[in-house]
């Protein structure tokens, strides 16, 4: 099995276009670290950092009190944001006012979806463009299971979408290292169990990139299905990115309206809505969107898996 995706990752490396996509990758990191330094420079002279927590407190209250109809998890997370600062100005933990290393690898992961958007280009052409080259009996004839055949694919897929996440989080450590310093706070204060707690800054910002990534997984996987199903890249690939980029829209607009849109996969791609108390469809959980995107991830597969096993060498 180690050989057949040691292949697949050859043949993926063996393409111009997979080092276009690393180059345009890395542009997008330099592109939005010019732009950050930009507006770096024209900010305000900074403030006491005690006085933006009390202000920010005063605020997060004043939406307590004025806005009653909010739903439960937002105002969970206004009460947990209060204690946040509470705690902070408590322990005298300064909060950065500046631009620094860890606030620009975060901020960058806003640009995440670069990255994904290639994982996608690639699950989408994996396995449709070996129809496309004529290529495919030369795999089947092979003493080798369809099953390990398709599966080695898979993984080349996940590899090279955890090669550029991990790749574009270097990179800007390395690009916001240089241009903003090492600075800056080495904690991030967060909620857990009903108490505050200290999470060390590098542990935070990965787990924040694996939330980030989720979406674009589901999708690639999505998009690595329509490529052994219809053997069509462009329909893959198309379908793929059109759901990346207008999935959660139409999902919100349906959520206002009907309770079933909490089953639709999009009310699941953003775990980051837990972490913000801007839940889509109230009353959902980490739990349900994870039991939700493990059954789309397996109907996913099992349509990859299922139609490329039965189908004809000669199609």
């Amino acid at each position: 099995m180690a050989g057949l995706i040691a292949n697949e990752w050859v043949k993926l490396f063996k393409r111009p276009g997979t080092y276009v996509m690393i180059g345009l990758l890395l542009l997008v990191v330099c592109a939005f670290a010019a732009l950050s330094k930009y507006e770096e420079g024209k900010k305000p002279e900074q403030q006491d950092w005690k006085q933006i927590v009390q202000t920010e407190n005063s605020a997060y209250a004043k939406q307590l009190n004025e806005q009653p109809e909010m739903t439960a998890d937002r105002k969970e997370y206004l009460e947990e944001q209060i204690a946040i600062n509470e705690y902070r100005l408590a322990e005298n933990i300064p909060l950065s006012t500046s631009e620094h290393v860890w606030s620009f690898v975060e901020k960058a992961g806003d640009s995440l979806q670069v990255a994904g958007l290639f994982m996608i280009i690639v699950a989408g052409g994996i396995v449709a463009s070996e129809y496309t080259w004529g290529t495919v009996k030369l795999l089947l004839i092979r003493p080798v299971s369809r099953f390990r055949i398709l599966f080695s694919k898979y993984a080349a897929v996940v590899l090279f979408g955890a090669f550029l996440v991990s790749l574009f989080f270097l990179f800007s450590t390395i690009v916001g290292a240089a241009l903003f310093g090492l600075s800056g706070e080495p904690v991030h204060l967060t909620f857990v169990n009903g108490r505050v707690v200290e999470q060390n800054i590098l542990i935070y910002l990965i787990k924040l990139y694996g939330m980030k990534s989720v979406d674009v997984v589901i999708l690639a996987t999505l998009a690595f299905m329509i490529s052994a199903v219809f053997r069509n890249s462009s329909l893959a690939i198309g379908v793929s990115l059109f759901l990346l980029f207008t999935g959660p829209n139409l999902t919100y607009l349906l959520s206002m309206r009907y309770e079933w849109a909490k089953y639709l996969l999009f009310a699941h791609t953003n775990l980051l809505q837990y972490e913000t108390g801007e839940v889509m469809v109230e009353g959902m959980t980490m739990n349900f969107s994870l039991l939700m995107l493990a059954a789309y991830f397996l109907a996913f597969q099992f349509f990859a898996f299922f139609v490329f096993a039965k189908r004809d060498v000669a199609a």
